[in-house]
């Protein structure tokens, strides 16, 4: 699970250790060994080459989750949500190249510096956002030595200063690093850190106008960063069972969140957000079929817009975003478990057929 080349496609799953999402308030234990175990078995079977495990300042621990995935399958990849600030550097790159030794190189980190002050309020945080973006990029120069580095090495920064720092695991053929944010602040780091560098389901004038912007900044650090799409496919049989779906999905939304007593969601802090309502103010359905009503509904907050139709209708939205630069695409349903078997059965062969028969017809030209 190394680095991938630059033209090579990978599909991204989402794990949480229950089962929750924005029409399943989340109930019982916080940890369930067996829905866990089971969510994780769906998406090697379905396909998938890893699966996201989220970070937030109150869920269970990222790391030890994917420590957990990594023992109840065999092949399954592990993109682990990290937010740098509240594990020293040397320490972090220890974790992740030790557990990618034990898991037999499987790992890779989704850095994620936070855009919301309230969020990482709970967890002592209190720098603004450009603070939090110096201190990532120092994070991550303290990470890729500690990784790479045969000699014990000094680094002075204004946020970490570390003598003779050395780590005596390494990983098993480089961890790669998955890197968000879309403000000028984050937009810098990535041009320095980012292996891939995701983004949330935007319009496609939005994902070529950001995609644009990275490679740019990338360039002039010699960089060639790829590029992942985070987006909620609602499939069914034909389209119209597809669109009814997603009217059910938003109805349900707006009922559980109507039972939480909550009301209009408050204007996002982070610039992903933003950018996702920006499109949402100019209509619910866009582009070929993605629907941005849901995202509208919650505030953006996160991965909340969907691609909307048939599993082979879906799969040529993809390859859109595809023509565009995008070779991994980040899925994962309002039915997370019930999804991600469809997914593996129907999405992911749906767009692998598609991209042969253009890669056979582009050949026979």
């Amino acid at each position: 699970m190394s680095l991938l080349p630059p033209e090579a496609v990978e599909f991204i799953g989402f794990i949480a250790p229950r089962p929750t999402s924005e029409i399943h308030p989340a109930t019982g234990p916080s940890i369930d060994l067996d829905y866990l175990r089971l969510l994780a078995q769906a998406h090697e079977w379905g396909g998938f080459d890893r699966v996201l495990v989220a970070f937030h300042s109150t869920t269970p621990d990222s790391v030890l989750l994917a420590a957990q995935i990594a023992a109840d399958t065999g092949q399954l990849g592990l993109m682990i949500a990290h937010r740098p600030g509240f594990t020293a550097p040397t320490v972090a790159a220890r974790q992740f190249a030790t557990l990618d030794q034990l898991s037999g190189g499987r790992v890779a980190i989704h850095v994620i510096t936070g855009g919301d002050d309230r969020e990482l309020a709970q967890d002592g945080d209190h720098l603004t956002k450009d603070q939090r973006y110096a201190r990532t990029r120092e994070f991550l120069d303290v990470v890729r030595q500690s990784w790479s580095s045969t000699m014990p090495f000094d680094y002075a920064g204004t946020f970490y200063k570390v003598d003779r720092g050395f780590s005596d695991v390494k990983p098993v053929d480089g961890i790669p690093v998955y890197f968000g944010g879309a403000s000028a602040a984050a937009l810098e780091v990535a041009a320095h850190h980012a292996d891939t560098y995701a983004l949330w389901g935007e319009t496609q004038a939005q994902v070529r106008d950001l995609i644009g912007r990275v490679r740019d900044a990338a360039a002039r650090h010699g960089r060639k960063p790829r590029f992942s799409l985070s987006v909620r496919p609602i499939l069914a049989a034909t389209e119209d069972a597809a669109w009814a779906r997603a009217q059910n999905i938003l109805a349900e939304t707006r009922a559980v969140r109507a039972a939480k007593g909550l009301g209009p969601a408050a204007p996002p802090q982070n610039e992903g957000s933003r950018r996702l309502l920006a499109a949402a103010a100019t209509g619910s359905r866009l582009d070929k079929r993605l629907f941005t009503a849901i995202a509208a509904e919650t505030g953006a907050q996160g991965n909340s817009t969907a691609l909307v139709g048939t599993p082979e209708q879906v799969a040529d939205a993809l390859l859109d975003y595809y023509d565009l630069g995008v070779r991994t695409f980040l899925i994962r349903g309002f039915d997370p478990l019930e999804d991600a078997i469809q997914y593996g059965r129907e999405l992911l062969p749906a767009f692998k057929a598609a991209l042969t028969r253009r890669g056979s017809r582009v050949e026979a030209a």
